[in-house]
């Protein structure tokens, strides 16, 4: 059995752009808008607590020193996860 060398990046992401209402993250060979209307988290967030995206997993994206979790699939179809309960 053969798996990747040791620090072999397995997919990549990362925070292409911060912008006045959110920031662009890319995660494989897509990007995706993080509006801080829906995540107000980063709204006070410093440029460098934003850039410092870990991928935990296939889907998901952790902000260590802001204590925020996104999944993929909530950027990719935010009309089934609402933010706000009914």
């Amino acid at each position: 059995m053969s798996s990747s060398p040791p620090g072999a990046a397995i997919s990549h992401s990362e925070v292409t752009n911060i912008t006045a209402h959110g920031f662009w993250l890319l995660a494989d060979d897509r990007e995706y808008f993080v509006p801080f209307s829906d995540y107000p988290v980063f709204q006070n967030a410093t440029v460098a607590q934003i850039y410092a995206v870990r991928r935990i997993g296939p889907t998901q994206f952790h902000w260590p020193q802001l204590d925020a979790d996104i999944e993929l699939e909530a950027l990719e179809r935010p009309e089934a996860y609402p933010l706000k309960f009914q």
